[in-house]
Formats: structure tokens, sequence, C-alpha cells
């Protein structure tokens, strides 16, 4: 499954990969929070943020937007975790529903729901469209 860019993400993606020296695979522009997210190659999340958060606070003043950057995965389990970051994800299991839909189940300690799920949704929302824009799964549901 591609992933398609405009312009803007791709400003921004080489912005980001000649700052920090990580590869990006995804970027999303969330205009009506001021904030870029940026999905990077497998085992280059230190690199992209660098000592201290140097990096990200570079990236964060030349675009005058705030920055997130999550880990990509093969493994859409551990992908679904990345995204969730901070919040703790005991478990996650992709399953089939009823129209052949893709889902992914989450195990999510009740004191990290609040996390996990984040403001108005807007971190399962995330979850939700990364993980149908990379996996081909349909939804994120907690159990």
């Amino acid at each position: 499954m591609g992933v398609k860019l405009g312009t803007e993400e791709i400003r921004f993606i080489g912005l980001f990969e000649s700052l920090t020296g990580a590869t990006v695979m995804d970027c999303i522009l969330e205009d009506d929070k001021g904030r870029v997210v940026f999905v990077v190659k497998e085992g280059e999340v230190g690199l992209a943020v660098g000592k201290n958060g140097a990096n990200i606070q570079r990236v964060r003043d030349l675009i005058g937007k705030s920055v997130e950057v999550i880990e990509y995965s093969d493994d859409p389990t551990s992908f679904v975790k990345n995204i969730l970051r901070p919040a703790r994800v005991r478990s996650a299991h992709v399953s089939q529903r009823k129209g052949n839909k893709n889902v992914v189940m989450l195990d999510v300690p009740k004191k990290d729901r609040g996390l996990a799920i984040g403001k108005d949704g807007r971190n399962i929302g995330r979850a939700k469209y990364l993980m149908k824009r990379h996996h081909n799964i349909d939804d994120v549901m907690m159990i």
C-alpha cells in the first residue's frame, strides 16, 4: 500500500531528514492542532530525536509547529504500540471481523486508557489512520 504525500509534507520530510539524519517513512500534517507527525524508519527514533531532544527542537523552531516522532515497524502490533506511546499496551493482536475487516485489539491498563485515547480521541484516531495507511488495518479497538 503506497503512501501519498503532498508538497508541504515532502518539504517537511526533506528538512527533517537533513537536520536529523533519520529516514522518514511518512509525514502527517495536523494543521488544526499545529503539529507535524513524522514516522521514522525502525531503529532511528534516537537519531531523529537527538541528544536531549536537540534535533526535535531545531525542527520545531524552523517549521513553527509541534513535532512528534513515531518509530515504524513492519509488525502491526509493534507499530500500534509505538503510535500510542507513552501509554502502556499490555498486548495487541490482529483479528478479522465480519466483512473481512482487519482490526487490532489492544489490552490497555485502565489507568492508561485516557492517555491512549487522547483528548477528543486524537491519539486513537491517529493510530487508526496510520494503521490503515501502513498495514491495511481498518480499526483499532480497546478491550
